[in-house]
């Protein structure tokens, strides 16, 4: 079942909020929440994440139809992209060092600005190229 495709560009919207405030606080503890907001949403798809859950519950209802609609598949592998990239900098902000906790921060929070803002998703952009290459290895 498709998605609206507003509520992966909110969640990332939110994500960028997040990311950005992790890299002026330091914040270990905020950057776990947004590490099992990646994992929720890894594992159980936008419609389950925290911040899809926010959108579809009191954001959708204040907005008109949906403009758009797209395949889950690509926002979820986005999500597994976030969390890896989450993950390192949760490693880095806790056990160090301390440079790969800002540059895996940092590279998250590029990638969901360029969502949030411009409606690129990097990771949806990967999802299509891993499928175009595994559909010509067979």
């Amino acid at each position: 079942m498709d998605i609206d495709v507003r509520g992966p560009r909110f969640g990332a919207a939110v994500t960028t909020v997040v990311l950005a405030a992790v890299l002026v606080t330091g914040s270990a503890w905020l950057l776990a929440w947004q590490t099992l907001a990646f994992l929720l949403g890894a594992a159980g798809g936008m419609t389950r994440s925290p911040y899809g859950l926010l959108f579809r519950k009191a954001v959708r209802p204040r907005l008109g139809p949906p403009t758009g609609f797209e395949a889950p598949e690509p926002p979820r592998f986005a999500q597994a992209v976030g969390l890896v990239f989450a993950g390192l900098g949760l490693v880095g902000y806790t056990l160090g060092p301390g440079w790969l906790g800002l540059a895996a921060t940092g590279a998250a929070l590029a990638a969901a600005f360029l969502n949030a803002v411009f409606g690129y998703c990097l990771g949806c952009e990967m999802y299509l190229l891993v499928r175009r290459m595994t559909v010509g290895l067979k």
